[in-house]
């Protein structure tokens, strides 16, 4: 199994994993033949990438959370989201607790239980090795980021072995973290709308927006909100909304500017395709210390797994091969199994990169 642009999706491919609708509702399972029709379809609502089984990938590629509580953690989010943008105004002022709704209440009781389902999803795993199994709608784009941040953010707090109830505050954290952009003009969370300087400024106030409207509830821990506030703040001071110095910002909230960097990065959307693996790797490299926490990064690079298994390759001799196994503390390394070789002898034969150190990957491959 294999994640493929829907672009380069063949009639008769048998589509790998169940599509879901903006309201959580399946619109294909699993196992299905695509037609020429139904590929039109799922172009038409905003689907840009899904997984397929072929000649080269059956295998099962499992998400680190169960596909039932993710959909249910983009619902959740998204009614969160949807509703308390439109119960409150930006200039609202908030100074004690009765202030919120029931109704507000519920949507943060709702999320706390949803972080707690994630937790002790992923906490099942033996090894908590990051390869997102993610298809999303453009039209669900924020929720499901969201989501993403939240699984990414727990990966590394567990890899740092935080206690059960950290885990939680980054979750939630992570969750909610651009609650903010709910008290922004709707345009400004258009993925595909031209911005103006004015209006990019304006998204910059989305964590002092979403801090200010969590200040005085009692159901977002502390540590939750400052997640909030902060997953913009850089350790060289220049990031934003206060252009905090790094000690003033805290280790959780480090974790989510990274989970979300990370996701944005390697994420398909209509104008701005996903960076190559290596490439999204790199850029976190290159920039900790400076946009991003140091330690953090490094761990984060030993966890994350770039070339799931069933992704096809073309490396540095010409020859295309599909991806077998990816060991730990070497994402960009893999075990590779060659299947396209001007050397029929070299068709099917497996390569360590850890131990061919001449052979790099030099772009993935989606048309076979």
């Amino acid at each position: 199994m294999r994640l493929v642009p829907i672009e380069s999706v063949k009639p008769n491919t048998v589509l790998g994993k169940t599509l879901y609708d903006v309201d959580g509702r399946v619109l294909l399972r699993a196992g299905v033949v695509l037609r020429e029709v139904t590929i039109a379809k799922i172009k038409e609502i905003n689907i840009l990438s899904i997984y397929i089984v072929d000649k080269y990938s059956d295998e099962e590629i499992d998400d680190i959370i169960k596909p039932e509580i993710r959909q249910k953690a983009i619902i959740t989010i998204k009614e969160a989201f949807s509703n308390i943008g439109r119960l409150n105004t930006t200039d609202q002022e908030r100074n004690k607790e009765s202030d919120y709704t029931w109704q507000e209440q519920s949507y943060f009781y709702n999320i706390g239980k949803m972080a707690v389902n994630i937790i002790e999803d992923i906490l099942k795993h033996k090894d908590v090795l990051l390869a997102l199994v993610d298809i999303r709608s453009m039209d669900n784009y924020m929720y499901s980021h969201s989501v993403n941040v939240a699984v990414i953010s727990l990966t590394i707090g567990i890899t740092f072995q935080m206690p059960k109830k950290k885990l939680e505050a980054l979750c939630i954290g992570a969750l909610i973290h651009d609650i903010g952009k709910s008290f922004l003009p709707k345009r400004l969370s258009d993925i595909e709308a031209e911005l103006t300087a004015d209006e990019k400024e304006m998204i910059k106030q989305h964590p002092r927006l979403g801090y200010k409207y969590l200040s005085s509830t009692y159901n977002i821990n502390s540590l939750s909100k400052m997640i909030v506030l902060q997953h913009h703040e850089r350790p060289d001071g220049k990031g934003y909304p206060d252009r905090l110095n790094k000690d003033n910002i805290v280790d959780l909230s480090y974790i989510v500017s990274i989970a979300d960097a990370y996701d944005n990065l390697s994420t398909d959307l209509p104008e701005k395709r996903a960076m190559f693996p290596s490439d999204v790797l790199e850029y976190l490299m290159s920039n900790a210390g400076s946009m991003f926490d140091y330690n953090i990064v490094n761990i984060f690079c030993r966890i994350v797994i770039p070339y799931p298994k069933g992704t096809i390759v073309e490396i540095s001799t010409g020859e295309r091969a599909l991806v077998r196994e990816t060991i730990p503390g070497f994402p960009l390394r893999p075990i590779l199994k060659i299947i396209e070789s001007q050397r029929v002898t070299r068709i099917g034969d497996e390569i360590n990169l850890i131990k061919e150190i001449s052979i790099v990957i030099t772009k993935v491959v989606h048309d076979v």
